[in-house]
């Protein structure tokens, strides 16, 4: 008779990797959907749906994704402020003019965890509007979509 021991990932051993991508040309949901799973970690063998053992990504050029169709006029993002009146609405052609990182986080923070454990996944990614970011001495890898 054999006994077969479970392995236990435990945050101390865990090695954290940072991957690059350039997000220009890319589709917005096809991105997300390739980044999401990175942070969660489930490329790596030691993944557990309860623990955070993802890496970290770092999204460049994200002003220049793309979208099919009508979204970028039809797709609209909502805030509410929490008083009478407070809701707003801004569509993606408007909020990658204004705020271009915030596409790509609301599409990644949907694919994530509720909860505590999907904002801690969240804070692993890293978005700007350029080429440039300040994540050089990290010796991030370049992951190909």
């Amino acid at each position: 008779m054999a006994l077969y021991k479970t392995y236990v990932t435990k945050p101390l051993e865990l090695e954290r990797d940072w991957w690059i991508v350039d997000a220009k040309g890319q589709n917005l949901g096809r991105l997300a959907s390739r980044i999401a799973p990175i942070l969660r970690g489930k490329h790596k063998p030691v993944w557990v749906p309860n623990q955070d053992v993802g890496d970290y990504v770092i999204v460049i050029n994200c002003e220049l994704i793309e979208v099919t169709g009508n979204k970028l006029d039809e797709k609209m993002y909502y805030k509410y402020s929490g008083y009478p009146g407070g809701l707003s609405e801004i569509n993606l052609r408007d909020q990658l003019r204004k705020f271009p990182d915030r596409p790509i986080i609301a599409a990644v923070k949907g694919m994530l965890p509720d909860g505590a454990l999907g904002r801690n996944m969240l804070k692993k990614l890293k978005v700007y509007a350029g080429s440039e970011h300040p994540h050089v001495g990290q010796k991030p890898k370049v992951l190909e979509l």
